[in-house]
Parts: C-alpha cells; structure tokens; sequence
C-alpha cells in the first residue's frame, strides 16, 4: 500500500478507469464556513492519491475532470456530505456516484449500523481506527497519522461495494439501489440551496424559515 500526497491538484500522470473511490475531509460540515481541505481517491488497487488544498486554491482543473468524467463512478460512503463540499468549493457536481451508506441502508434491513466503520468490520472484518476523524485538516502540514485514516476512508470502498452489490442482486434490490444513488446530486443542490433539514417530498406541513 502507497499513500502519495499531491498539493492542490493531481499530476498529469495519475489516471482512474472505471470506478474511482472518493472522500473528503474538511474543517466541518457547514459548508459556508467550513472549507474543504482535503480529497482522497483510490483506484481499488491498494493505492491512495490523496490531493490537499494549500492557501485555498481550489482550481485543479485534473481532478475536476476525473470528478465529472461521464465514464468513471465515483465511489462514496455518505455521499451526500461529500458532493456539498465537492460542489461548493471545487464548482463541480460528481456524476455518475455510488453511495456505500445507501447501498447498505437498502440491502442490510436486517441491521441499523451502516458507518464505514460498521461495514468493514461486518464485511471485510477489518477495524478502521477513527481517532483522527476530529482532527485539524486545515493544518498546514498533515501527519502520519491522518493521512492514514484518510487513506484508510478509500481503500476499501471497492470492496465493500461487491458485497453490497452482491447482496442487492441476491434481494432483488440493486435497481431501487441504483435509482436512489442517481438522486444524490440533486440532494446536494437542495442541501446547499437551504433545504438540508427538510424532507421536500412529505406531504406532512413544511415550515419554511
């Protein structure tokens, strides 16, 4: 396993086919104040190009690229959080995505533990430490240990979706699965655009503040 940190954007050299696994780490989840630090990508090889984001120059024309290539799934855990902080400091909507966390809500009924940290212990019996996940991101120079945990957030997603996969086939659910996931950037827009805590599809009374 490597672990390779590119300041600002990914060299020219490096290139995903097919199916990229992708997270974020920022300084918090409000979006108008919280900046996105750092991005992390994995290939399902054992590898992680991990790209930061130095004096906020968020220009990095390569990654965007990859992020919005039509023949490459980008592969997350939670991707709602993670397509915000995409779209609001990098200006580009991920498509087509995959979500693990759905994935799992759908094909896992039998269980209410869908983290990353729940699904590879369940599934690949592997305990991902998340000491770090608190960390300071917007630190100018990271540490050993939190690019690890970052790392750690890629590196398994591709397995971790064959199994899924796998258990949405056996289910008859795969395609209901799919269709979910192909909605998440448009509930990014929505969360980002001020509906994050409403359920715009209720018919129950919304209260608009």
């Amino acid at each position: 396993m490597t672990i390779t940190l590119h300041k600002n954007d990914l060299p020219d050299n490096i290139h995903f086919e097919g199916c990229v696994a992708v997270d974020t780490e920022s300084m918090g989840l409000n979006w108008d104040r919280d900046r996105l630090c750092l991005v992390q990508l994995s290939g399902g090889d054992g590898n992680a190009h991990l790209v930061q984001f130095v004096d906020k120059d968020y220009s990095a024309p390569n990654l965007k690229k990859l992020l919005t290539d039509p023949e490459t799934l980008k592969l997350f855990h939670f991707a709602r959080a993670d397509l915000c902080a995409i779209y609001k400091y990098l200006g580009v909507l991920p498509n087509p995505v995959y979500c693990t966390k759905i994935a799992s809500v759908i094909a896992r009924t039998f269980s209410d533990k869908h983290s990353l940290k729940d699904l590879a212990k369940d599934i690949l019996h592997i305990d991902l430490s998340k000491e770090q996940q608190t960390s300071d991101w917007g630190a100018e120079e990271l540490s050993g240990e939190q690019l690890a945990y970052a790392a750690a957030d890629v590196l398994y997603l591709h397995k971790i979706k064959d199994a899924l996969n796998a258990r949405l086939i056996r289910e008859n659910r795969y395609d209901l699965a799919i269709k979910a996931m192909s909605c998440l950037p448009i509930r990014a827009e929505l969360d980002l655009a001020g509906w994050e805590n409403v359920d715009v599809f209720s018919h129950a009374p919304i209260k608009n503040t």
